[in-house]
């Protein structure tokens, strides 16, 4: 017979029983050091797009196009846009200004100081949702 502990079911002399393995801790890395998120501007033109989407009536098949630069955590983003005439121009595109900034900020986290609006086109007033089975148009 042998004198040595068992070590192989882990109840001998040399390792308690039920007892984990000591864990290697990593080291800590200072929030600065730690990387960054990088987020592409097509997806930042996208969150844009898409903002300007809930702001307006689109006119079927013509949906806003936005295109973003974005320098650092800055985003300049220029949206293109087909509006139906007549209505107020000015405040719908001031609507989409704020509402793009603010997805923007909310989604990305980056500051917007400016949205410059497009009017591609402009169409006459087609039936809106209030006249909705009438056939009714503006000349």
């Amino acid at each position: 017979m042998s004198t040595e502990p068992d070590t192989r079911s882990g109840t001998g002399e040399g390792n308690p029983p039920d007892t984990p393995a000591p864990r290697a801790v990593p080291p800590r890395v200072p929030p600065a050091e730690r990387g960054a998120t990088r987020i592409a501007d097509r997806v930042v033109a996208k969150i844009a797009a898409q903002a300007a989407r809930e702001v307006l009536d689109v006119l079927p098949g013509k949906v806003p196009h936005a295109a973003v630069t974005v320098h650092h955590d800055i985003a300049r983003v220029r949206v293109s846009l087909e509006l139906a005439y007549p209505s107020d121009l000015a405040a719908q595109c001031a609507d989409v200004r704020r509402r793009v900034a603010l997805r923007i900020e909310e989604c990305a986290g980056m500051t917007v100081p400016e949205v410059d609006i497009d009017i591609e086109h402009l169409h006459p007033a087609q039936l809106r949702p209030a006249t909705a089975g009438r056939d009714r148009r503006l000349r």
